[in-house]
């Protein structure tokens, strides 16, 4: 017996009805990532609580790691059970933990509730990626997970607006916040458990090229997740990813931060700075993955955003302590974001292509390996790079991301696709 909420689909969906549910996948990476932001009221929650910075760390990195683990075990249970029987309770718990946020009024109450919301989360974004994959067929895949990073973006900015606007209402009160988000969280997946759909396992098992109304009831075995281990070239994809994720996650989390102590911005000008990176990169994904679709090649984009990363980094380091000017520095910070989405989406695409040829019934759970790896990366950045910048300051630290860029651009070798753009005629190959 399925839950009442489960619409599974024995027919692919085609037109309107495909882009509507993949619409509202990305809503629900949209929900998933706004349900937790907590960035808006930290500084309040420092001051109420007591709590240093340090502190906080410990307890983002903890709660990082304990979304890690959820991420995983998600991932292989949307492959068993289905991603919408998963997703919904995901979504509405974590939404209504909220209201459980509001009542903290200690260190140890913040990490409890924080560790909570991070599991459940972390399952959820997981099979949110997933759902982008069934409802995307290879020719539009790129553009499909475009959009799905526009979730975390989408996160924050609603976030931003909604504090900025209420905040004086309720005289700064940081519980106000997390009372607005549980409602807000709870309305929107009012809307998911209306409308949201997923194809059936024997579907989800079909590698779908092109959009076509495929027809499929049968039941199928949901495949073994050692499977995944055995090829090399997926632990390319997830490894050297992760050492991409280095350099975007130390500007995630510490953007302003660097720009302030290593040159000297204001904090609203600061703030601008990233704002204007954030919009670029969140073009650039949606251009360059239409593009890689319509030439069906991923690897030569992700080499090349590789490349022009790699180059404007070690430029942005070189200009740490020589007094370069605003306008400078905002030039390079914006230039090096535009050219992060140039490597990002085509790479996507190619990492669940990849793990659709060995076995389209494992996508959850490759995708969930993929979520894990990185969460335990952002706990040791967490850790690890205060340290380095206490000892050798920013521009160490942003040469050990660089390093992990690199890393990144030797794994593109070990990836599966074309170099090369497929000749007219030429019909994709698609596995047994």
């Amino acid at each position: 017996m399925k839950p009442f909420y489960v619409r599974e689909l024995s027919v692919y969906p085609v037109g309107r009805r495909r882009v509507w549910l993949l619409a509202i996948a990305v809503l629900a990476s949209l929900i998933a990532n706004f349900e937790t932001t907590i960035a808006t009221i930290l500084p309040l929650l420092q001051r109420d609580l007591q709590m240093s910075l340090e502190v906080y760390g410990l307890i983002a990195a903890v709660s990082v790691l304990v979304g890690g683990l959820s991420a995983g075990f998600g991932g292989i249970l949307s492959d068993r059970w289905g991603r919408v029987t998963i997703l919904v309770p995901t979504l509405t718990v974590t939404a209504a933990c909220n209201f459980l946020l509001a009542t903290v009024d200690s260190v140890s109450g913040l990490f409890v509730v924080r560790c909570l919301m991070l599991f459940i989360e972390g399952a959820g974004i997981t099979i949110t990626a997933s759902l982008v994959r069934d409802f995307s067929p290879r020719l539009g895949r790129a553009q499909a997970f475009a959009f799905w990073t526009w979730g975390p973006v989408g996160a924050s900015f609603l976030a931003s607006f909604i504090a900025g606007f209420t905040l004086p209402m309720f005289g700064n009160a940081w519980q106000s916040q997390a009372i607005i988000m549980g409602v807000v969280s709870l309305l929107l997946c009012g809307v998911i458990i209306w409308q949201i759909a997923e194809p059936s396992a024997a579907l989800r098992a079909q590698v779908m090229q092109y959009e076509q109304a495929v027809v499929s009831e049968e039941k199928i075995d949901p495949g073994k997740v050692k499977e995944l281990f055995r090829h090399p070239h997926l632990w390319a994809h997830v490894l050297g990813n992760t050492g991409w994720q280095v350099l975007y996650w130390t500007f995630a989390i510490f953007g302003q931060t660097i720009l302030a102590n290593a040159f000297g911005m204001e904090t609203a000008e600061a703030n601008r700075v990233v704002a204007l990176g954030i919009l670029l990169n969140a073009v650039a994904v949606i251009v360059v993955g239409r593009v890689s679709d319509r030439l069906r090649l991923r690897k030569p984009f992700t080499a090349v955003g590789i490349v022009l990363t790699i180059a404007t980094l070690a430029y942005f380091i070189s200009l740490v302590g020589t007094g370069a000017t605003i306008g400078r520095v905002t030039l390079v910070y914006a230039i090096l974001f535009l050219v992060l989405g140039v490597a990002y989406v085509p790479w996507m695409a190619n990492f669940s292509e990849d793990a659709e040829d060995v076995d389209p019934r494992l996508q959850g759970a490759a995708l969930g390996l993929w979520g894990m790896v990185v969460r335990v990366m952002i706990v040791a950045l967490l850790v690890i790079s205060p340290m380095v910048v206490k000892a050798g300051g920013w521009g160490t630290w942003l040469w050990v991301a660089l390093a992990g860029q690199v890393i990144f651009l030797a794994s593109v070798a070990a990836f599966k696709g074309s170099w090369r753009r497929p000749r007219l005629g030429d019909s994709p190959k698609i596995p047994a």
